[in-house]
């Protein structure tokens, strides 16, 4: 996946036992406990948003987006890490089998919190580019129980309190965008990643 917002990997080999990726280096830090403006954050999560567009083009869905797997360099230009739960589309996971939970459950799409490996797609991570976007506007994540089973409860089965109740400065169509990327069923959710960052992009230019 030779993208700018996404980690370049270089090789990929085995010593002995050990298997071996050689990557491109990303001097910088991520995205986890990040608040941000809301135009940066939307600006932000438009490229990311771009980027998963491109992997899903080539046929791999992430599968684990989070803040955590984001990093901003010293230009502050964000890239996507960690591929290492990636699934092709056209093809069986051989990571995974049904009813198994894969991914960080404060950010997996519902589908994914009950073991629905069948229906992980697209919108699986346009669930979760979501739920990064919502982190990066509000300081925390749309659900975050006091255990991983409790919060795999809470993505399920509750509704994310809304990000404006959490930080005013969040205008209602960004909120707008915010809860379409969070809804539970995945046929209400945005089509794709790159709806997700038109709207974005959209929001963007309306606030600059």
């Amino acid at each position: 996946l030779r993208h700018p917002n996404i980690v370049g990997i270089f090789e990929v080999t085995e010593a002995g036992d050990k298997h071996i990726i050689a990557m491109q280096f990303i001097d910088g830090r991520s995205m986890a406990g990040e608040k941000l403006p809301i135009l940066k954050a939307a600006e932000l999560l438009a490229k990311i948003a771009r980027a998963v567009e491109f992997a899903h083009a080539k046929g791999v869905i992430h599968r684990d987006l989070k803040p955590h797997n984001v990093m901003l360099d010293k230009d502050d230009r964000p890239i996507v890490m960690d591929f290492g739960l990636a699934k092709q589309l056209d093809g069986p996971s051989h990571l995974t089998v049904h009813g198994s939970v894969v991914g960080t459950p404060s950010y997996m799409s519902p589908e994914q919190a009950e073991g629905m490996t069948s229906q992980v797609d697209r919108r699986s991570d346009v669930y979760s580019l979501g739920a990064v976007l919502y982190e990066a506007l509000t300081g925390k994540p749309p659900f975050k129980g006091t255990n991983p089973i409790d919060t795999l409860r809470m993505v399920v089965n509750e509704e994310p309190v809304a990000p404006s109740r959490l930080n005013p400065a969040v205008l209602k169509d960004l909120e707008t965008i915010v809860l379409k990327a969070l809804e539970k069923n995945r046929e209400r959710r945005y089509l794709s990643a790159k709806a997700l960052a038109e709207d974005l992009e959209r929001f963007v230019r309306g606030g600059q």
